[in-house]
């Protein structure tokens, strides 16, 4: 509570002010007698890796650049913020693969795994897609636990298939490596399809006819936003404020523990620890709130409970929080510490979750100036090429708006760098930027200048989901349920897309409030 509210105020504290704690705090508020929400960023904006600038007068996404549209749940925040007239899907995603001399037609696969061995020669060559086709003579795959993808698919098609064609269409995904990528984490369906199918060749085909006739209904794969998908957090940030919650940010949460109303209230007068502002409420306020439940700390007298404590801001001059509930919507490192002396268990497996760091350089060259045999929406790289840049987006031909707001200007996007090789993200923005630009030449035929550039430095972005990751998810969450009203979300549990990441928040705040629900009917 501030220090003027009643002391019966339901507070709920969202740690992490990403696309998954706004998601959460937007689900809280969005039913009926919504709590008091407080989110505490540790960094100066929000969004975590939905970020915008532009670029020689062009909009540019910096991060994430669409949302799966055939998950419900990003699309449905998208129009639930009020941006539902300004969806809109790519032009093309026809993608190919830098191998070789040239860019090659991406043959049918499921996440890189063949489909059709015939198809892959171009990509493989003869004799590697010779391997792939014995695949259907080996004994049965019968699946019975998490593998890593990589080296599973090698086992049974050859090394080729893994290094040429899963690496960059998967690993991509993480910017991680595939022969370290649990199959269940990242392929659930094809994990599934392997405990009974007699061959993968005919999980896969399984797979791609199931797919195709799920595109039979016309439905867009990917949405984006007019202007670049960051545009959501603007808005949602936007519809919190209006729905009265309060926003802090550089306010990194050091630690959580218990504490009980007595103390958090003596916090709200004065004697605790006051400190910091946020975007609504006075400044050096303590926020308490006057009724929880738990299962561990003193209650000091009659009607005294327990509620969360939050310690954040900086060292010296700490702010403190108090909530019934909190939910951490932080990747696993800081969520880790701040659940290791609450959670311990919870903590220990946090800290086992690698993450990745990756870039993102983002350039704009005269439409005139780009060469006409570069189709498609872009192209994928396999590690093995040895090239700089993973990947490839040709922003202006995948997104029309793109086009339409660059002009005489076309706008594009490599990704550079994955799970250990930290040493190419130490050149300097200038050798990024000509590194790019040199592999574009190679790949496309780029021979002009770039009109201008942006990198975009993401420092563990993006958590690796390693073998028997789902079941360390599981451990974790088994631990937070045993604080009443704690509750995680966010890409380092159960997928890393918008539209999943959307979805762990809206799992967050669902626990949340039937904790709250069980508060209410108890009548504490």
């Amino acid at each position: 509570m501030g220090e003027d509210e009643a002391v019966d105020a339901r507070v709920v504290v969202v740690v992490g002010g990403g696309v998954s704690g706004l998601a959460a705090a937007h689900a809280l508020v969005s039913g009926a007698n919504p709590p008091r929400v407080i989110v505490l960023e540790s960094s100066p904006r929000l969004g975590g890796k939905l970020a915008g600038d532009v670029l020689e007068g062009v909009p540019v996404d910096l991060g994430a650049e669409s949302v799966l549209a055939r998950r419900p749940e990003g699309v449905d925040l998208i129009r639930a913020v009020g941006l539902a007239d300004e969806l809109v899907h790519p032009a093309t995603t026809s993608a190919g693969l830098w191998v070789g001399d040239r860019i090659r037609a991406i043959p049918p696969t499921v996440m890189g795994v063949p489909v059709d061995p015939a198809e892959t020669v171009d990509v493989l060559g003869e004799e590697a897609a010779a391997r792939v086709a014995e695949e259907k003579g080996l004994p049965e795959p019968a699946l019975t636990e998490d593998v890593a993808i990589g080296r599973y698919v090698a086992d049974r098609m050859g090394p080729a298939v893994t290094n040429k064609l899963i690496d960059p269409l998967l690993g991509g995904v993480y910017a991680g490596r595939a022969e370290e990528i649990s199959i269940a984490a990242a392929v659930p369906e094809l994990y599934a399809k392997l405990k009974t199918a007699p061959s993968l060749l005919a999980a896969t085909a399984e797979l791609r006819a199931t797919s195709q006739r799920r595109a039979a209904d016309g439905k867009p794969v990917f949405a984006g936003l007019r202007g670049g998908i960051n545009r959501l957090i603007t808005a949602l940030e936007a519809d919190l404020i209006a729905r009265g919650v309060e926003i802090h940010r550089s306010a990194p949460v050091r630690r959580i523990t218990r504490t009980t109303t007595s103390a958090a209230a003596a916090a709200s007068s004065g004697t605790g620890t006051p400190g910091g502002t946020g975007t609504h409420g006075a400044a050096g306020t303590a926020v308490s709130s006057g009724s929880a439940s738990g299962t561990s700390g003193t209650p000091g007298g009659a009607g005294d409970r327990l509620v969360y404590e939050l310690e954040a801001g900086p060292v010296p001059a700490p702010r403190f929080f108090h909530a019934d509930a909190v939910i951490v919507a932080t990747p696993a490192s800081p969520a880790a510490r701040m659940l290791a002396g609450l959670v311990p268990a919870a903590s220990t497996e946090l800290s086992a979750i690698q993450y990745a760091s990756m870039a993102i350089v983002t350039l704009a060259v005269r439409k005139a100036d780009w060469p006409d045999q570069a189709s498609g929406s872009g192209f994928l790289v396999p590690s093995d090429e040895g090239r700089t840049i993973k990947a490839a987006t040709y922003s202006h031909a995948k997104w029309q708006w793109s086009s339409e707001a660059g002009g005489e200007l076309a706008v594009l996007r490599c990704s550079v760098g994955r799970l250990g090789e930290e040493y190419v993200l130490q050149r300097s923005d200038e050798e990024l930027t000509a590194l790019a630009a040199a592999d574009l030449r190679k790949a496309v035929g780029l021979g002009a200048p770039v009109v201008g550039a942006l990198v975009s430095r993401w420092g563990g972005g993006l958590p690796q989901y390693a073998v028997g990751h789902l079941d360390r998810v599981d451990r974790v969450e088994a631990a937070v349920a045993g604080e009443p009203g704690l509750a995680v979300c966010g890409a380092a549990y159960r997928g890393v897309g918008i539209a999943a990441c959307v979805a762990s928040g809206g799992r967050a705040a669902t626990r949340v409030r039937a904790h709250l629900d069980a508060l209410a009917t108890m009548g504490s």
